[in-house]
């Protein structure tokens, strides 16, 4: 990571890569898609939500895209997933980060276990992410009237559609992950350049900066 140590900020603050282009390409596919599917989702869902519909030209055209879009976020999410599975594994740290919620949110840093590349709660929703979009693709095949739900029993369809409520779990976990981005200043940053500074990594991630810098 040489190079990294070369780069530099307007204010000539040392940056780290955090993110690669693909990587970053790869992570705002699943954003969009995610948005397009919360919204037309949404407008389905319940008639006090159906002035949705127009984002995607209509009822009609919402009905056909939603499933679709939702096979882009499946592919884009699981080549994501499988950049950054290495990463998420919970270890002894992250249970004692975990015990010490009350320091994290009181932004008590230099009292938390070193962190990797992410913490605690970051690994817990990627595999609620996993178990989610797992859930909402098996579902939604069986409810996708125009291709396959002919193929299944009608009470495996009804079930299928009461499961597909777990977009409301993807829905609160997503809106949680925009909140803590954007609390700690820095993180929306990584993901738009793709860089971040020393600083910010030896605070945030300490043990992964003494990873990359080889310390």
């Amino acid at each position: 990571m040489k190079h990294d140590s070369e780069l530099r900020d307007v204010r000539g603050n040392r940056l780290i890569q955090r993110y690669t282009p693909n990587e970053r390409t790869n992570h705002w596919i699943t954003a969009i898609s995610f948005v397009l599917l919360a919204i037309s989702g949404l407008a389905m869902f319940h008639p006090s939500m159906s002035w949705l519909y127009a984002i995607l030209g209509g009822g009609q055209w919402t009905r056909i895209l939603h499933p679709f879009i939702g096979c882009v976020m499946f592919i884009s999410f699981l080549i994501l997933a499988l950049r950054f599975w290495h990463h998420n594994y919970l270890d002894r740290n992250d249970i004692q980060w975990m015990k010490q919620i009350g320091d994290v949110l009181s932004n008590r840093e230099d009292r938390l276990p070193e962190i990797g590349k992410y913490n605690a709660g970051q690994k817990l929703l990627f595999f609620t992410m996993v178990v989610c979009l797992l859930l909402l693709l098996l579902s939604g095949i069986a409810i996708w009237r125009r291709y396959f739900s002919f193929y299944f029993p009608i009470t495996v369809i009804r079930i299928a559609a009461v499961v597909h409520a777990a977009a409301f779990v993807l829905i609160t976990g997503i809106i949680v992950h925009i909140y803590a981005a954007i609390w700690i200043k820095g993180s929306v940053g990584a993901m738009t350049r793709g860089t971040v500074t020393y600083g910010w990594a030896r605070k945030h991630h300490p043990r992964w900066f003494k990873e990359l810098i080889g310390k």
